[in-house]
């Protein structure tokens, strides 16, 4: 059984290659979904795939080179089917959609 979650990290995460290690990890473990960057600084991941599986991926993600993470939110939402795991742009320019 697959769940989808959405995972909002904070910190030192935007122009240091982090959406890019994220997709790597999430490539090397079949996870799905996508990584952006949100106007405020942060960074949004909606990460699909097996709960076990999931876990995994969300303490990896600390690893990546770089980036300095200060605060991870993690929710459940209604499952979301993705072919791949992509990075989607975004940035300062990118209006607000409250999510």
């Amino acid at each position: 059984m697959v769940k989808t979650i959405e995972i909002i990290i904070a910190g030192k995460v935007q122009k240091v290659g982090f959406r890019a290690c994220v997709k790597r990890i999430a490539t090397d473990l079949n996870v799905t979904g996508t990584v952006i960057n949100l106007p405020d600084g942060r960074v949004r991941i909606d990460a699909t795939g097996e709960p076990m599986i999931l876990e995994k991926f969300v303490s990896m993600v600390y690893g990546c080179p770089r980036a300095i993470i200060r605060d991870v939110r993690l929710s459940d939402i209604p499952v979301k089917t993705f072919i791949d795991f992509s990075i989607t742009k975004g940035g300062e320019n990118q209006i607000s959609t409250g999510l």
